[in-house]
């Protein structure tokens, strides 16, 4: 069971331990990677930006991190570059043992991945699945690896997951619609990841998690949607409780989701949390797994 007031102080020492957490130079990421070097682990930052990369790094040098940390360019809205990251990590680094599947589009206007994909589907789903596969080999010669994929109290906010349009070619296009069909995208991937590294015996948990309402995009919305986050949103280094928990607690099960555990989720000490029944539908996350291998060309397990 979860510690009832669990917060970053708690996490284990990771000294030894390498972290991939993908959009690492501002908000959850950041977070994320500094609550990591603090409790000693080595960590690659994989920015769209490299030199945001490296400036969030000088940053935590300035705060007085010590830990290994590393910046390196990856942009999930093209596949080109996803695939270019993992064959220089894979010279670099022999194992992965927590990668965090964090960048995320958040309500951006339509548009289109470099690979002709809707941008929230192409960046915050099918970037993170094209990855994760390509990392596999690493992931797998880890002795306890994790995955946590980020997910979204926007999962519930949209009306689901078109698999026959994904792309919102023949629908009106509204970006949080968009953007929570890519978390509910997110969850339902994490949950056939699981059933099928289980399925292969494979030493590697999945899990998903989310920040709630956290202060990770201040520039976000019009006037009183910035407002309402500065006013009343949680701190973004609380929002990445529930990831890091996620990545390091010992009573941690593969296929479970993580989030604040205050009320409706939106802030809080990291709880388990639930999700909409979608999420857990074995057949549409079997569709979807087929239509990501063959949109991404990825395939594993």
């Amino acid at each position: 069971m979860a510690k009832t007031r669990w917060t970053s102080a708690d996490l284990p020492r990771l000294d030894g331990r390498l972290a991939l957490v993908t959009g690492a130079n501002r908000g959850l990421g950041l977070e994320i990677v500094r609550a990591l070097g603090r409790a000693g682990a080595q960590v690659v930052l994989a920015c769209r930006d490299i030199r945001k990369g490296q400036d969030a790094i000088d940053t935590l040098r300035a705060e007085g991190l010590q830990s290994p940390l590393e910046a390196h360019a990856l942009d999930l809205g093209d596949l080109a570059s996803v695939r270019a990251f993992a064959q220089t990590f894979a010279k670099q680094q022999a194992r992965i043992d927590l990668l965090f599947n964090n960048a995320s589009a958040i309500l951006v206007p339509q548009g289109r991945t470099h690979d002709g994909f809707e941008t929230h589907f192409g960046t915050n789903h099918l970037g993170h699945f094209a990855l994760t596969g390509l990392l596999l080999p690493q992931l797998q010669a880890a002795p306890a690896a994790r995955i946590v994929n980020t997910a979204s109290l926007a999962h519930r906010l949209t009306p689901g997951l078109d698999l026959d349009d994904p792309h919102f070619e023949r629908r009106p296009y509204k970006d949080m619609d968009a953007y929570g069909a890519s978390k509910l995208a997110a969850l339902l991937y994490t949950f056939e990841l699981q059933r099928r590294l289980a399925a292969a015996g494979a030493p590697i948990i999945a899990t998903a998690a989310h920040p709630g309402y956290a202060a990770t995009n201040t520039d976000l919305g019009g006037f009183f949607m910035r407002l309402a986050t500065r006013l009343f949103a949680q701190p973004a280094h609380q929002g990445a409780w529930p990831a890091l928990y996620a990545a390091t607690a010992s009573d941690v099960r593969g296929g479970e989701y993580f989030g604040p555990g205050g009320y409706k989720e939106l802030g809080g000490h990291p709880a388990r949390v639930d999700c909409r029944p979608e999420a857990r539908d074995a057949q549409l996350a079997s569709r979807l797994w087929s239509l990501s291998e063959q949109l991404t060309g990825v395939r594993y397990l």
